[in-house]
């Protein structure tokens, strides 16, 4: 997969939860809840609630088109609530995802990709994309291992 695919999928992947919460929003209409109960809704206890995990997915594909496009990512705060804020969340994303184009990816495998969590080390562009971006889902953690940082 190259970088430029890596990008679109992320927004593919966004658009998808956009339909995830327009089923979660029929169901609620169907049950007589409001929707926005859901959005501090776990699937386990130890995972985080889906607002979260929206905005993990919405930076997450911020930040690679980000590190990977050589750009500044843009600023989202974390204080969304409801499902139509994480919709604009979404939106937003998706409009900066739209702003990487392919040329911006040139050369982007060997990119130096320094995420301020890593404290100084850093990683090339596709060890990110292939180590950190694009295995992103629950249990993370658990089945990443070494990643082949790099230091100063």
């Amino acid at each position: 997969m190259n970088h430029n695919d890596a990008i679109r999928l992320f927004a593919k992947t966004l658009q998808n939860v956009e339909q995830w919460m327009d089923k979660a929003a029929a169901h609620a209409k169907a049950k007589s809840f409001e929707v926005d109960v859901l959005a501090q809704a776990r699937l386990a206890p130890d995972q985080y609630p889906f607002v979260r995990q929206v905005q993990a997915a919405c930076d997450q594909a911020k930040y690679a088109a980000a590190y990977l496009g050589g750009k500044q990512p843009p600023s989202h705060p974390d204080t969304e609530q409801t499902f139509a804020e994480l919709r604009q969340r979404i939106q937003k994303c998706l409009g900066f995802l739209e702003t990487v184009q392919a040329k911006d990816l040139a050369g982007a495998e060997e990119r130096k990709v320094a995420p301020p969590w890593l404290g100084g080390k850093w990683l090339r562009g596709d060890d990110y994309l292939v180590h950190l971006a694009l295995p992103n889902d629950l249990g993370k953690m658990d089945y990443i291992g070494s990643i082949p940082v790099k230091e100063g």
